[in-house]
């Protein structure tokens, strides 16, 4: 006969295994779908106004990529493609990949950093590289706000260094609010001026709202920036691992 200690042990082994598992696949995130507050109100204009938008399930990256991985990436990948925008600014002061004995390596203890100087091309290539996506605008904010409003502090969902060490390409053009996803302004490809979201360490403490936009023009686009860096989403199901 099994006991009552064994059968209650049974059940919560049994509820547990039913519960979502951490999302922490390869260290990507789940954003849960759902209604969020984005914007706000009493800022600067093209942040209001205060609105509930919807966002699906989705999978982000905890951290910002790194200069080691987007080394690996041009080693696979290469700087440029025919005819297209360089994916990385490797001739600019700040960058911290170079070209050594044929191959692509970070400087040495700048490994684990944050990858600045890449372009919005490259960090859209890197992605699709990876099998994903760069954010959209909405989908950054709700990874960094989460359902509770909060202007600053770190994600409720885990997703760190969101605000304050360096800005983000998104995948979204740079277009009024209320945010509305069918209406065009998803995915960038070079026309208008696309969304960088968060805050740098070039930036005013007065800035550092996670509710901050701004926006560079095909041409920013196209060039890396010393205070612009990213990190990929996916909508794929990438489970509990």
């Amino acid at each position: 006969m099994i006991s009552v200690r064994r059968l209650a042990l049974a059940l919560t082994t049994a509820v547990l295994a039913a519960l979502p598992a951490p999302a922490a696949a390869d260290g990507v995130m789940l954003i849960q779908a759902g209604a969020f507050w984005m914007g706000r109100d009493g800022g600067p204009p093209e942040e209001a106004p205060l609105h509930r938008v919807y966002v699906r399930d989705f999978w982000i990256d905890r951290h910002k990529v790194t200069n080691a991985e987007f080394a690996a990436f041009l080693n696979a990948i290469g700087l440029r493609s025919p005819g297209s925008p360089r994916r990385y600014d490797e001739d600019d002061a700040d960058a911290r990949i170079h070209l050594r004995n044929g191959r692509w390596v970070a400087d040495p203890g700048f490994e684990e950093h944050p990858v600045v100087e890449v372009s919005w091309f490259g960090a859209r290539d890197y992605c699709a590289w990876k099998g994903r996506r760069l954010p959209t605008e909405a989908e950054w904010e709700k990874a960094a706000r989460g359902d509770d409003r909060r202007p600053a502090g770190r994600s409720p969902a885990g997703v760190e260094d969101l605000l304050g060490n360096l800005r983000e390409w998104t995948s979204t053009i740079l277009r009024p609010y209320p945010y509305n996803s069918g209406d065009g302004r998803e995915g960038f490809s070079g026309d208008g001026s696309v969304v960088v979201r968060g805050a740098s360490h070039d930036d005013p403490a007065g800035s550092l709202s996670l509710t901050r936009r701004r926006s560079y023009d095909r041409r920013g686009a196209s060039a890396g920036h010393h205070h612009v860096g990213f990190r990929c989403a996916t909508s794929e199901d990438l489970g509990g691992r």
